[in-house]
């Protein structure tokens, strides 16, 4: 049986015959949901914390101000930093259509915060003529328009890999060289290397610029200045931070936060 037939997860909000469904709860500092998978596509909101959400070929981190876009039937596990206030959306299949075939990141306006929102004040079986009809409506409208940012970083299935990324996750002002790297995870830089390329198509420096810039998101997103966040991820230069978050993102530092 596949992973997805293992982990297949469904709950009244993907029963509920409504184009869309919203499901409200609040995690605690340090909660994961396991890897597991929904029916229906899904929008992981949350107005409080960071979500860090692992899919099979990427990671995402989700702080307040943005979304992640969950395909139906896409395995994925979510991981809480600090108290998270989840306010997610479950798109029925004809609903969906407004979303990705592939996991994405969402900027999320004011208007569609308070969208979701109110969509969690809600009954489950809302009146489609009535508040609720209309809420759908606009959310639909405003999830097809909101930007999509590239805040992701590919995944990586080598063990060894995995132990230079969850380190690099976790001090990503390291300016360790693949070398260095290398004498720490118990493989020859050479194999570090064919092994990056393998797994994401890009190279260790390029792989680490993408974690470094999605974690300055997240600080940005957060409240941290452009300067803080580029100390906070190995940036000595303020402006060589910004001309990178802006070629890798398509915006400046302060229009992310």
């Amino acid at each position: 049986m596949s992973l997805i037939g293992q982990n297949l997860r469904t709950i009244a909000h993907e029963k509920v015959d409504r184009p869309l469904a919203a499901f409200a709860r609040d995690y605690a500092e340090g909660e994961a949901t396991g890897w597991h998978a929904h029916a229906r596509a899904q929008l992981l909101y949350a107005t409080q914390g960071v979500m860090r959400v692992a899919t099979p070929g990427a990671g995402f981190v989700v702080p307040p101000g943005r979304a992640l876009w969950v395909p139906a039937a896409m395995e994925h596990e979510v991981r809480t930093e600090g108290r998270v206030a989840m306010r997610a959306l479950f798109f029925r299949a004809d609903a969906a259509r407004v979303g990705e075939a592939a996991p994405a990141v969402l900027g999320v306006s004011s208007l569609l915060r308070e969208l979701i929102l109110a969509a969690c004040a809600e009954p489950l079986e809302w009146d489609e003529a009535g508040r609720g009809g209309h809420l759908a409506a606009l959310i639909a409208e405003e999830v097809a328009r909101a930007p999509r940012l590239p805040f992701g970083v590919p995944a990586l299935r080598d063990a060894r890999l995995r132990r230079l990324a969850e380190a690099l996750a976790a001090s990503p002002a390291s300016d360790l060289s693949l070398e260095e790297w290398a004498a720490r995870c118990g493989a020859s830089a050479r194999t570090l290397a064919r092994l990056f390329q393998a797994e994401t198509g890009m190279g260790f420096a390029r792989w680490r610029q993408a974690l470094r810039l999605t974690e300055a998101a997240a600080l940005l997103a957060q409240g941290a200045t452009p300067a803080q966040a580029a100390a906070s991820v190995g940036y000595a230069s303020a402006p060589a931070f910004g001309a990178a978050f802006r070629a890798a993102f398509g915006i400046t530092p302060g229009e992310a936060r």
